[in-house]
């Protein structure tokens, strides 16, 4: 894909990190774009900051774990401006610890988010696009974690991986059909983003019963490492100007740190000397 000019994104997740970098490039390449985000102080915060571009950008609270709330975005982004073109499922969460320790609010929470949100997502904007047969693409926000081993949340890992594969699946069943659409799965390392606070989003009804238990000195200690090891993190903006030049190479996996490479090799190595 090479033109954006003119056509319309929907960016889940829009509201921050990623997200809000994706939706400020899908602008500044001429894009109609929907921001989708469960943060609704977030997405007001966006939303004047884009005033700028004036009725180009509009905004709706989104949580992409419900089915119904994302036809209602699909709905109200084609109702706003027609036909679109970018689907970006880029909302993601974390939480949880070992496959065993990690509690079924925890499996459900990130489960909902990081892989039905994808699903959603694709479910209810990819019949419209095809109908409509202009060329598009589908972005899914995967990780590194999709790709290899040992991320500390089962969970996250779970779904990323799951990202990953149904993110392949897509773009052979476009190829499969002659659709004008391609598929990519996003897999970046760290991200000067806020994913490890994701828990203010976190439903109620998810909170595990310790949720406010008391913060000792080491937990303390190992959240400040975190969030030291994130404000160094690549910038978001990077994220998306990576994913502007795959597009239009149309690439299907989308890793913006060179690192990266060597990880898969490893894990791929590694299957390999098993078989």
């Amino acid at each position: 894909m090479q033109s954006f000019a003119g056509k319309t994104a929907v960016v889940t997740g829009g509201a921050a990190g990623i997200g809000r970098a994706l939706v400020e490039r899908c602008l500044t390449e001429g894009m109609n774009v929907v921001i989708a985000d469960v943060e609704v102080p977030a997405l007001e915060a966006t939303l004047d900051a884009l005033h700028s571009f004036g009725s180009r950008v509009c905004g709706r609270r989104v949580d992409v774990s419900q089915a119904e709330e994302v036809e209602a975005l699909a709905q109200f982004a084609r109702s706003t401006f027609g036909d679109i073109h970018l689907l970006f499922n880029n909302a993601g969460v974390g939480a949880g610890n070992t496959a065993w320790e990690s509690t079924l609010k925890d499996w459900t929470w990130v489960m909902g988010v990081n892989l039905w949100g994808v699903i959603h997502g694709i479910s209810r904007f990819v019949p419209d696009m095809l109908t409509h047969g202009e060329p598009g693409y589908v972005i899914n926000t995967a990780s590194i974690a999709g790709l290899v081993r040992g991320h500390h949340s089962a969970a996250y890992a779970t779904t990323k991986h799951a990202v990953v594969a149904l993110s392949e699946q897509l773009q052979v069943e476009f190829e499969r059909t002659g659709a004008k659409l391609a598929c990519a799965a996003l897999c970046p390392s760290w991200v000067n983003t806020r994913i490890n606070e994701g828990g203010r989003n976190r439903p109620g009804h998810l909170l595990n019963p310790d949720a406010n238990r008391p913060v000792t000195p080491e937990m303390q200690r190992h959240w400040e490492e975190i969030q030291a090891a994130a404000a160094e993190a690549t910038p978001p903006s990077v994220i998306a100007d990576f994913v502007f030049e795959g597009m239009r190479a149309g690439k299907h996996y989308l890793m913006p740190h060179a690192e990266s490479k060597a990880w898969v090799e490893r894990r791929f190595e590694g299957i390999l000397r098993d078989y």
